[in-house]
């Protein structure tokens, strides 16, 4: 399975000769500027929630195409917007896709359009596909809800946030991981903003120290997982 990273939370995945793209925080990322829209292929948008630095480029896919895969408020507000494909899901259910199965978890966090109205609630994805079974956090605090995922699923691999601040940061991610029942970590919210930014070799040594793979990709990075 190949992974592309294009900063922030937004990762680009190809499953079952689809294209699935999560948070697509590219045009505005200061440090995604050499990132171009038009190179990345996208059927599938799945947003974990409203705020600005995952929404982002979200009405240029679904407009070129794209169907968008987010909470009922995501997508009822895409819909308003001209979207033509979206299908809406809530916490805690799950839906079969033409590259896998979907279910939409918990994420403890908070959600609002850039324009302070109501995101609904923030949320998590976990994807079996006959590929690899993974876990794509979102913004999320560390939560005992996790151990349901560990409980429920065989992870192949996990994206979680290590950057703190506003979410969690390496110490609660290693918890998580444990949590999860997943020794395969990729790194996302990191670097973008001061408030977020970490010390890599430092973040990749803790992990390591606790059994953990870290991977911190770089932008625009494609590698194999």
């Amino acid at each position: 399975m190949e992974v592309t990273y294009y900063g922030q939370s937004c990762f680009g995945i190809n499953i079952a000769d689809k294209s699935i793209v999560f948070d697509p925080f590219i045009t505005d990322n200061p440090l995604s500027k050499n990132t171009i829209l038009n190179n990345i292929a996208c059927d599938y948008l799945l947003l974990s929630h409203a705020h600005g630095d995952h929404l982002g480029d979200t009405m240029y896919f679904v407009n070129k195409g794209a169907t968008l895969v987010s909470i009922f408020e995501i997508t009822d507000w895409a819909s308003k917007q001209g979207a033509a494909s979206v299908h809406p899901m809530n916490i805690g259910g799950s839906w079969q896709f033409d590259f896998g199965k979907v279910k939409m978890v918990n994420a403890i966090h908070s959600s609002g359009f850039p324009d302070g109205t109501y995101g609904g609630n923030p949320c998590g994805y976990v994807i079996q596909s006959f590929e690899k079974t993974f876990y794509y956090a979102g913004d999320t605090a560390l939560t005992y809800d996790m151990k349901l995922i560990g409980e429920s699923f065989k992870l192949d691999f996990a994206f979680l946030p290590i950057g703190d601040n506003f979410t969690m940061g390496i110490e609660d991610a290693i918890k998580a991981a444990s949590f999860i029942n997943c020794n395969k970590i990729i790194g996302m919210h990191f670097d973008t903003f001061g408030y977020i930014e970490i010390n890599h070799q430092e973040a990749v040594n803790k992990f390591k120290h606790a059994g953990i793979e870290l991977i911190l990709p770089k932008i625009g990075e494609t590698f194999s997982i």
